[in-house]
């Protein structure tokens, strides 16, 4: 089990997002959690459009591939050269390229990354980018899962999400993030909430009874129970 522990995490980052699609990040940013992320400071987040560093009269940033076969490859020029740029600014302790044939995003990957201060993510597009581009500068690749997007945004904004809420303060409750799923290596137990009974369906008797110690061994005891059942894969 790898958790950060909050006293030694720290209380802002910074992100900046390379991609040619910068529309699509504008709305999973602009409401609830992540939106309070920025208005509180924990979050400053920097969306670049790729298009803007290239030397093509068109602000074409793509090419085609060396050898032949079907679909486009984003160029190195352009990609290089932002890079470049943001990395003369400031010292990023990650950059990420978002692609499905990186590791899988699991919780642990999330909580190393919540201890970072300056991360910058690549969203790919086409049939990937230039090889150059990850041989010499990508740190770390991560896939959202075994399938493929129409690009990297939708997968930016998923990773996005699953490290800022892990900043203290970026939730109301900042235990919160330390009891989801995964965590602890097991699902979370089920939850209840008002009414304690609604047409003949009833919370469980240990949730209402005030005993601490009986509720936490009962939800041990579920979280296991819900982890054997749908993902025992966990468990191994």
């Amino acid at each position: 089990m790898n958790i950060p522990c909050l006293k030694y995490l720290i209380l802002s980052m910074r992100i900046d997002i390379l991609t040619i699609l910068p529309d699509l990040l504008h709305s999973p940013f602009s409401d609830s959690i992540m939106k309070r992320a920025q208005t509180k400071g924990h979050l400053e987040l920097k969306i670049h459009n790729i298009r803007d560093y290239s030397t093509n009269k068109h602000n074409k940033v793509d090419d085609y591939q060396y050898g032949g076969g079907a679909g486009m490859v984003m160029s190195i020029e352009p990609i290089a050269a932002i890079i470049e740029k943001l990395k003369a600014e400031r010292e990023y302790e990650e950059i990420i390229f978002m692609t499905p044939d990186g590791e899988i995003l699991e919780q642990s990957i999330c909580n190393d990354l919540s201890l970072k201060g300056n991360i910058m993510i690549l969203c790919g597009h086409y049939k990937g980018v230039d090889e150059r581009i990850r041989e010499h500068y990508i740190t770390k690749e991560i896939s959202i899962g075994s399938y493929v997007l129409s690009g990297g945004e939708l997968g930016a904004a998923v990773l996005v999400d699953s490290v800022v809420r892990l900043i203290p303060g970026v939730l109301n409750d900042e235990t919160s993030a330390l009891t989801d799923s995964f965590q602890d290596g097991l699902l979370s137990p089920p939850v209840y909430t008002r009414p304690p009974e609604y047409n003949g369906m009833k919370v469980p008797e240990v949730l209402l009874s005030g005993d601490f110690g009986k509720i936490d061994k009962w939800r041990e005891e579920k979280a296991l129970e819900r982890t054997k059942t749908r993902r025992p894969d966990l468990l191994d």
